[in-house]
């Protein structure tokens, strides 16, 4: 008898979508995601290209679906940790770490409000802090807190726990193990910006001003550590001399070999976030060439009118001026073949999208490229879904997890 459950690991705008497709055909789905809270990389940008809408009211609509769907089991806090079995008929072993706060959490926000610790916010990338008991993000699935044991002081401390008036802190949760038996298995873990710190030539991560293109994202949104926005890290200063370095850490030899796809067209879209702000900003890009498929090509043209300035080549080197922390980046310009050293207030790299495959693998003997994306095909029922199987855009990711909902209800078939 065919096995009609399918396991999603992933909570993001892949994943999210494999799962309410496979439950609404009638699959039963478990969706699991290693973060508090579902909608990924999606859920942490500004605007959309190119009709520059917010991502929240889409997913929102995926949250409704998910919510009204008894045949989806969302486990957040939660890692694969083995695979065994075959097409058909897998047995996972799943790790649930310890939230701290039961479902009884009503999302009232009083034990963040009197909890005595900070800790970085990795939903902002550090560039604000929260207390150790916090909300993950301001629109999260589910709308739960959470406490960081990693900075709590546990019960020498309480106060959260006297706070919590449904009583819904647990101090002494801790990890269980849970198994399940699937007929199919979708990964869709998403990606990460390449390490900055692996970019020796551009500072390591050390130029405070030099910053990533999905860190812009958050300092524009108006949820985001700055309520929108755009400053210098170094000084809350507003930027007037702004430079954006395309493929910094992709399509390149020693680093990621592929073409993110998407890094154009973001910096496209963070410029004009920057000229709305500021409309007498100056802004350079730096670039190998501008990928601007099909009809993005109108909104290439578009940004274009802002009068920005193109300088052809990529980067040799971006350092820091100590004295006033401005980014001096050196480069040559392959069109007039001049070498150029020039200094601005905040520097955006275009980091490359790295499958989050390139260094948390999938616990089955799956096959993947240089880069470390996972190639199709090479265990029967194991199914990738975006951008661990190819760099792209939300709507190419949404429409390979759908395409990956029909090879997953094959395999179940099959098995």
């Amino acid at each position: 008898m065919a096995n009609k459950s399918i396991l999603v690991v992933g909570g993001g705008i892949s994943g999210i979508t494999a799962a309410v497709e496979a439950a609404e055909v009638g699959y039963e789905v478990f969706l699991v995601e290693k973060n508090a809270y579902l909608g990924g990389k999606v859920s942490q940008i500004n605007e959309y290209f190119p009709k520059l809408c917010p991502p929240n009211c889409g997913l929102e609509i995926n949250f409704q679906r998910i919510r009204k769907n008894p045949k989806i089991r969302v486990l957040t806090m939660a890692e694969v940790e083995n695979i065994s079995g075959q097409e058909g008929n897998f047995d996972v072993t799943i790790k649930l770490n310890p939230r701290y706060i039961t479902d009884g959490c009503t999302g009232c926000g009083k034990c963040a409000e009197v909890c005595p610790v900070e800790r970085a916010d990795a939903f902002n990338f550090g560039l604000n802090k929260t207390k150790a008991a916090y909300l993950p993000q301001p629109f999260a699935f589910p709308m739960k807190y959470v406490i960081d044991n990693t900075v709590c002081t546990g019960a020498s401390c309480g106060k959260c726990v006297e706070a919590c008036e449904v009583k819904a802190v647990d101090l002494g949760m801790a990890a269980k193990t849970m198994n399940l038996n699937v007929g199919a298995i979708i990964w869709a873990t998403g990606w990460d910006s390449y390490p900055v710190e692996k970019l020796a030539n551009y500072g390591s991560g050390t130029v405070t001003n030099a910053i990533t293109n999905i860190m812009m994202e958050r300092l524009a949104a108006l949820t985001g550590p700055t309520n929108g926005k755009i400053i210098r890290p170094s000084d809350g200063k507003e930027p007037k001399n702004i430079a954006f370095v395309q493929c910094a850490g992709s399509r390149d030899e020693n680093h990621q070999k592929a073409c993110s796809s998407v890094c154009c067209m973001a910096t496209l879209k963070q410029i004009s976030y920057v000229k709305k702000q500021y409309p007498d900003a100056k802004v350079t890009i730096y670039y190998m060439d501008i990928r601007a498929m099909g009809k993005h090509e109108d909104f290439y043209n578009k940004i274009k009118e802002y009068d920005i300035i193109m300088i052809k080549g990529k980067p040799s080197e971006i350092r820091e001026d100590a004295e006033t922390k401005d980014v001096i980046v050196l480069a040559e310009n392959q069109i007039t073949q001049e070498i150029t050293e020039l200094k601005y207030d905040l520097v955006v790299l275009a980091t490359g999208m790295a499958p989050a495959t390139a260094t948390d693998k999938v616990p089955a003997d799956v096959s993947y490229d240089v880069d470390g994306f996972v190639l199709s095909g090479s265990v029967p029922g194991i199914i990738a879904a975006g951008c661990v199987a190819k760099p792209g855009d939300v709507a190419s990711s949404v429409q390979g997890a759908t395409a990956a909902v029909i090879k997953a209800i094959q395999s179940t078939v099959r098995g």
